[in-house]
């Protein structure tokens, strides 16, 4: 019993942070729906493109999903539609981000405009805050 105890202590401890089965599932329905912006940066991300990094899409955090997580830098990447420039979705974004950062996560943001029209500064930012 004890095992089992600090096995669970390990994975709330982990990159998921507690994140539930209901959540993973959700997660993975996401990978499936991607928006452009998403798919035009995970392009450049997966398999290790940027400086070697690996970055995971669609990630269960807790009660949340990261569009992108870094887990070896800490670092939560999060694309933003339209819908989140209404008040209530920007105040429901404060709360993630106050979750993730309680969680010892960092989190930078980018408007899906920004990633389509401008995906070179979008990396160099990400770069920037890899700690490379």
């Amino acid at each position: 019993m004890n095992k089992n105890k600090r096995s669970s202590h390990q994975h709330d401890e982990s990159m998921w942070k507690g994140a539930t089965q209901a959540v993973f599932l959700n997660a993975r329905k996401l990978r499936t729906t991607m928006t452009k912006a998403e798919e035009l940066l995970w392009e450049s991300l997966k398999g290790n493109k940027l400086n070697g990094q690996k970055f995971r899409r669609q990630h269960p955090v807790g009660v949340y999903i990261a569009d992108f997580y870094n887990h070896k830098n800490k670092l939560v990447i999060e694309i933003d539609g339209d819908y989140h420039d209404t008040e209530e979705q920007q105040l429901k974004d404060i709360e993630r981000t106050k979750f993730l950062e309680y969680n010892g996560l960092r989190v930078i943001r980018f408007k899906n405009e920004e990633v389509v029209s401008n995906l070179n500064y979008v990396l160099e930012r990400i770069k920037e805050e890899l700690f490379i």
